[in-house]
């Protein structure tokens, strides 16, 4: 350690503290990485640094950790209180100066080994001044910059350029007791230790700036060079009849169309715009399970995120949210009705690369675009794309589209560097500002184009538009899920472009489906969602605001007392918290009475709530199930309760993107929340709903319609199936949409997706999968028994003039 480090870092105390602004990850890192506050602390620092020390000590304070000024006491012997694993270099030198580290950690080894009880943490700390990744090529600002290993001029430097951007990352701290009694206590050890902790520093600044960006004409130079690239083009050459040097410069062209051209100074300056915006936007912005996200990029994975796609503010939002979870802004596949001025250039600048809807009857395109992608995974650049191509109009999730997800697969299957784990993330809003457009075309007004005009008139339409939410889904890890799927994928691995193999696309299909399912599972309950489930099903859509709140109560206590899955967002506030903030935000109406006040929507907004009801449907899809056969039923057995929604499981998984589930444990759990809340008598094994004068009959009862439409649907279907002796599967799809457009006016159903083919196709697949309908020679759909009996079992839940209109009707 050098003799100036500690007294230079304690004068510095105040000036550091004046100019510094530190953004400290995680937020409670005691807390969130178990760091156990009654067993010694070492801090261990990449670079010895007293601005750095100045940045522990300030933090460690607000921590409540010891600071690393204090000296350490281990069985009577003193140590310092932080370890740094390289010095930092004499101003004007290009050498890396030897730190004392290995020495520090093998005493702490040795200690460790005479006492027993003692366990020392090290908690490794990485400070970043600045997120400026630096270039490929050297550059001036890169020279006096640099804060890798800074000398004294280059760090004061930072500290007035980058001051005000200071990230520091905690990571989970490492027990030298585990060290020691797993991997002795020798110099062996000691260097382990020290060159995990290089490895690790080194990721924890990939994760935060990125690699270095490159030259872009040198990047489309070593584009060009590829072997796949190559025949492509001289493919170009041969089938068009043009020269080779048109048929690269064709390539090149295309280059110039797909590539982003990452600028460090547009994100910082977005960083700023974006934290006015969302403030301007929204009042509060909830980000879940960055944590999770942080430790696989220190683990050396290449992320890959895959958000839903609700609004055009995905975009936005999403890479605004990763950035401030201190990792670098994705690159992001962004489709090309999105390049147009002044925009385009923008988005291209913060990482966009374009992508035409379609590849088909374009070798070349498709080449250039597969080499591009597969360039930045091997650079180690973070990609974000949206399985669902575009933005849903329902508010549920579309059906993925799996081309860009084929292509990651294949980058894996070229010997990717590193390995992949995607990361499926889900995204929420109070307000989509494009809802009302959604429904138009919904109704078959044509899609209007984006345009300057557009973005001007979204920013003057600014407003409070409630709260928003990031919650990151439990990651998939591409190699482990191929490896559980085709055991012997590695086979298939080859730098060259082969032939596809057979098991890619019922692979990709499935982990298309697996992405689905896990941005289902991580999904935000908010007020706004929770009041379209109550007042979509309520008379006339209006409610007292008793009922309202109580309701609302009811449904989060639902989820927190028989909970979907460990990944979805729980709301903190109360039902009248949830009210008063949907009256702020203008979704409802509020009127008073001599009785009381009631809450209400319009008609208008009544179809509109049905986009933001439709984004947690899923998340009660069953308990409105088990509702509604209850109160089918005067009373019922669990045995037989079970039985029935296993019957109706597999049909709504796949419409859903419902995970797989224990039906049983999962129907105990739903019913014992039920008996809870009030709203249903267990006896044994015997269930019953409370009588229809109690309130909480009432709540069963609004549960119970949330299954409505989808029950509806399926009677249209399968009685369709009954009725026709032969059908093709594209005739059942039209036949049922024109039945389910009809029976949508006749009884007053505001929900667009309703009569969607894409929802009764997905009904319809689901039935051949569970083989309750087959092909015949002549591709007609027969049914068997079990139609019938389903058929049945879905009337006896429906109302009669629900029932005698679907009959006809068909």
């Amino acid at each position: 350690m050098s003799r100036l480090t500690l007294p230079l870092a304690k004068i510095l105390k105040w000036p550091i503290r004046f100019l510094v602004k530190t953004k400290l990850l995680p937020e409670n890192p005691v807390e969130s990485l178990s760091i156990n506050t009654k067993q010694p602390v070492v801090y261990v620092l990449k670079t010895e640094s007293s601005t750095d020390l100045q940045v522990v000590a300030a933090l460690s304070e607000m921590m409540g950790l010891p600071s690393p000024f204090e000296p350490l006491y281990v069985d009577g012997e003193q140590l310092p209180r932080f370890i740094a694993l390289q010095r930092a270099r004499v101003f004007g030198s290009s050498k890396d100066l030897t730190s004392d580290a290995i020495q520090a950690g093998l005493r702490l080894l040795s200690l460790h080994q005479k006492k027993s009880t003692i366990d020392v943490q090290l908690v490794p700390i990485t400070i970043c001044w600045g997120r400026d990744p630096g270039h490929e090529s050297a550059r001036i600002r890169d020279l006096i910059s640099n804060t890798e290993t800074p000398s004294m001029f280059r760090k004061i430097l930072s500290v007035f350029l980058s001051g005000r951007d200071n990230l520091v990352r905690v990571s989970r701290p490492v027990s030298i007791r585990y060290m020691a009694n797993e991997h002795g206590v020798d110099q062996t050890t000691a260097h382990k230790l020290i060159r995990v902790a290089r490895i690790h520093f080194q990721r924890q600044r990939l994760s935060a700036t990125g690699p270095r960006l490159p030259n872009r004409a040198q990047m489309f130079t070593s584009l060009m060079a590829s072997p796949g690239l190559r025949k492509a083009i001289d493919d170009e050459a041969r089938t068009k009849k043009i020269s080779l040097v048109e048929a690269k410069q064709n390539a090149r062209k295309l280059m110039h169309e797909i590539a982003a051209d990452y600028s460090n100074v547009l994100i910082k300056m977005s960083d700023n715009f974006l934290s006015w915006l969302w403030n301007k936007l929204y009042n509060g912005l909830e980000v879940t399970n960055g944590q999770a996200v942080r430790e696989l990029s220190d683990q050396g994975y290449e992320i890959v995120y895959l958000p839903c796609h609700r609004s055009h503010m995905d975009y936005l939002l999403l890479s605004y949210a990763i950035y401030h979870q201190g990792m670098v802004p994705p690159h992001i596949a962004a489709g090309i009705n999105l390049n147009f001025w002044p925009v385009g250039s923008i988005f291209r600048k913060g990482g966009a690369f374009f992508m035409r809807r379609s590849f088909k009857g374009n070798k070349l395109y498709s080449s250039v675009f597969r080499e591009y992608l597969s360039l930045l995974f091997n650079r180690g650049y973070s990609v974000k794309f949206f399985t669902e191509g575009g933005r849903s109009r329902t508010g549920r999730l579309l059906p993925p589209k799996t081309g860009m997800l084929a292509m990651t697969v294949q980058t894996a299957l070229r010997g990717c560097e590193r390995p992949i784990a995607l990361v499926p993330v889900y995204l929420g809003y109070e307000h989509v500002m494009e809802v009302s457009t959604y429904t138009t075309e919904l109704k078959g007004n044509t899609k209007k184009k984006e345009s300057v005009g557009s973005v001007f008139k979204a920013i003057r339409n600014l407003r409070d538009y409630g709260h928003g939410y990031v919650n990151f889904g439990e990651p998939i890890l591409l190699g482990q899920f191929l490896t559980s799927h085709v055991p012997d994928w590695r086979n298939s691995v080859s730098q060259e472009e082969g032939p596809k193999p057979q098991w890619l696309t019922p692979t990709v299909n499935k982990l298309a489906d697996e992405v689905m399912v896990r941005i289902n599972s991580a999904a935000a309950l908010n007020s706004v969602s929770l009041a379209g489930m109550c007042l979509l099903n309520a008379d006339k859509y209006a409610m007292t605001r008793q009922e309202l709140e109580v309701q609302m109560d009811f449904y989060v206590a639902l989820q927190r007392e028989a909970p979907y899955s460990a990944e979805k967002v729980i709301l903190k506030m109360t039902g009248k918290e949830m009210v008063d903030h949907l009256v702020q935000l203008n979704k409802v109406k509020s009127h008073t009475d001599t009785f009381g006040e009631i809450i209400s929507l319009e008609q208008k907004d009544a179809i509109l709530m049905t986009y933001y009801r439709n984004n947690i449907l899923h998340l009660y899809i069953l308990p409105s199930l088990v509702a509604s056969i209850l109160i089918s039923h005067e009373v019922l057995d669990k045995q037989s309760l079970i039985k029935k929604i296993k019957m109706f499981y597999p049909l709504i998984k796949n419409e859903l993107f419902l995970r797989e589930l224990d039906i049983e444990a999962y129907v105990e759990a739903i019913l014992q929340a039920l008996e809870t809340q009030g709203a249903v008598n267990i006896e044994g094994e015997s269930v019953k709903a409370l009588g229809h004068e109690t309130a909480g009959f009432f709540q069963l009862q609004l549960l119970e319609r949330l299954s409505n439409d989808t029950l509806q649907r399926f009677a249209i279907v399968l009685r369709l199936l009954e009725k026709q002796d032969s059908m093709s599967r594209s005739e059942l799809e039209k036949k049922s949409q024109q039945a389910a457009q009809r029976l949508s006016e006749l009884n007053g159903i505001n929900s667009p997706e309703f009569f969607d083919k894409k929802v009764l196709a997905s009904f319809i697949a689901a039935l051949r999968e569970e083989g309750l309908v087959t092909l015949d020679d002549s591709s007609s759909l027969e049914t068997t028994s079990e139609v019938k009996a389903l058929g049945q079992e879905i009337t006896f839940l429906l109302r009669s003039e629900v029932i005698q209109s679907i009959h006809s009707l068909t």
